[in-house]
């Protein structure tokens, strides 16, 4: 028997679930994170909100801005843990100039939607998001509810 890490870690850490809600998703992408060690073994106990996040592009590199990560009780004395630092993300050259032109045409942006383990490292996905006007919004709680309907209506009809 051997004790596998990546057996213990669950592949997802935190979910921007209010993403989905207010944006429209054109493109997806996965970036590397630059972390402390602090912050690995806070995203480790799941101590992460991704719903303030947002991505910005600095000098030709990418930052997540606004993702909380609050330190555990044991941090380190001479650690002083900030929980809404800026964390760079790390992605291709050509990738992000192309990102570069779509963010600047209108209405674009880059939201954060997940944070995840991958060969022991951890991985954000964001997309190229295109925000929902308040009627867009109103039309996915109806799709919700619908679906939620026919899902009870299918569960009374099979008993």
């Amino acid at each position: 028997m051997s004790s596998d890490k990546k057996t213990t870690l669950p592949a997802r850490i935190a979910d921007n679930k209010k993403a989905a809600y207010n944006y429209f998703f054109e493109e997806r992408f996965e970036a590397g994170m630059v972390l402390h060690g602090w912050e690995v073994k806070a995203l480790r106990q799941g101590k992460v909100q991704l719903t303030d996040g947002y991505v910005v592009i600095r000098d030709g590199e990418l930052f997540v801005i606004g993702c909380q990560i609050n330190p555990l009780k044991t941090a380190s004395t001479h650690v002083s843990p900030d929980a809404v630092r800026t964390k760079k993300l790390l992605l291709h050259k050509d990738e992000i100039r192309r990102l570069i032109g779509k963010v600047e045409q209108k209405g674009y942006t880059l939201v954060p939607l997940n944070l995840h383990w991958k060969g022991g490292k951890v991985k954000c996905e964001f997309a190229l998001a295109k925000g929902k006007a308040e009627h867009d919004k109103r039309d996915t709680i109806k799709e919700r509810e619908g679906k939620r309907e026919v899902e009870r209506a299918m569960k009374v009809h099979h008993r």
